[in-house]
């Protein structure tokens, strides 16, 4: 199996490396900025889970793209899917199967579109790692998993094909048959965890120190019922772990949307927080927790823009 591995950064890097390290057949789609650092560093992985270096990974440009590939994996972030789509087109054959390791939903209905749904499975990851300034990958926590499957729960033969490619690479795969539901969960907790921590610009102790956890469990409730009415309510085990995350004394917890913003950065808060309040079902409340979440973040995004335009 010919697997294509967009980018090679905290996400992609991390699992391509450890698809590498068992002699599987992976390429990263890298920008020539991050060909240059590989070429220098190698592609160097740091986890408790044993490190990694591999002096000079496979790697090609976009515009040297001649080939197609079995499984092509985007972890992009969401507002770079876009340019993404447009540079993994010449990797896209007619058995080729998309898998993205993106939260959210928006990201599947663009996929679909422009490479046919057929084409196109669900997927997550469950990993917490960075880049350093040198370009190490740094894994910060014990997990390292991803779940994937075919969008209608069927088992097919390129799900066996990618079970058997995953097989004993140092992360932990897992097949779903249910995946969208698993999406949807996974959609509910991250949006709710970016609607409290970017509101209050706090750790999920810090905002349980001070009393206002109801924020966080407004959120989840309203979250919960937006997934409920797409027909994908989260399981009671799901909110319950919910609401202890988000609600734990002394939690370090914080959405990574939050660290973007503290960072100055680019935000995907219409893709977690925006796109979530879209599929509402039922008139629209803009004085709801979500809804004055997301208007914060967006608020931040215009302040950025003017402020980057004032500079410019």
């Amino acid at each position: 199996m010919r697997i294509l591995i967009v980018g090679a950064g905290a996400l992609g890097g991390y699992f391509g490396a450890r698809l590498l390290q068992v002699n599987r057949d992976v390429t990263f789609l890298v920008r020539p900025r991050r060909a240059a650092q590989l070429a220098k560093t190698g592609l160097v992985v740091k986890s408790r889970h044993g490190d990694v270096h591999i002096p000079s990974p496979p790697i090609v440009l976009a515009e040297n793209i001649k080939t197609h590939y079995d499984v092509i994996l985007v972890g992009c972030k969401s507002y770079d899917l876009a340019d993404t789509m447009e540079s993994i087109a010449p990797a896209v054959g007619p058995d080729t199967a998309i898998l993205p390791i993106i939260n959210g939903m928006k990201h599947i209905d663009s996929l679909s579109e422009r490479f046919g749904a057929q084409r196109v499975l669900g997927g997550l990851a469950f990993i917490s790692a960075t880049l350093d300034d040198e370009g190490i990958i740094l894994h910060l926590n014990e997990h390292h998993g991803i779940v994937y499957g075919e969008l209608d729960g069927a088992e097919s033969a390129r799900m066996a094909a990618i079970n058997a490619a995953f097989a004993g690479a140092n992360f932990d795969p897992r097949a779903s048959n249910v995946i969208v539901h698993e999406l949807w969960e996974k959609w509910v907790l991250i949006a709710s965890l970016a609607g409290a921590t970017c509101l209050m610009r706090a750790q999920v102790g810090d905002i349980e120190k001070v009393g206002a956890s109801g924020l966080a469990l407004a959120l989840i409730e309203e979250c919960s019922a937006i997934s409920a009415g797409q027909n994908h309510p989260p399981g009671a085990a799901i909110i319950e772990r919910a609401r202890g995350l988000l609600t734990a004394p002394g939690s370090t917890l914080v959405a990574s949307m939050l660290k973007d913003m503290e960072r100055g950065s680019r935000t995907e808060g219409d893709h977690i927080l925006g796109d979530l309040l879209a599929r509402r079902v039922g008139l629209a409340d803009e004085r709801s927790p979500l809804a004055i979440a997301y208007a914060h973040v967006r608020a931040y995004e215009a302040r950025r823009t003017r402020e980057a335009a004032i500079v410019g």
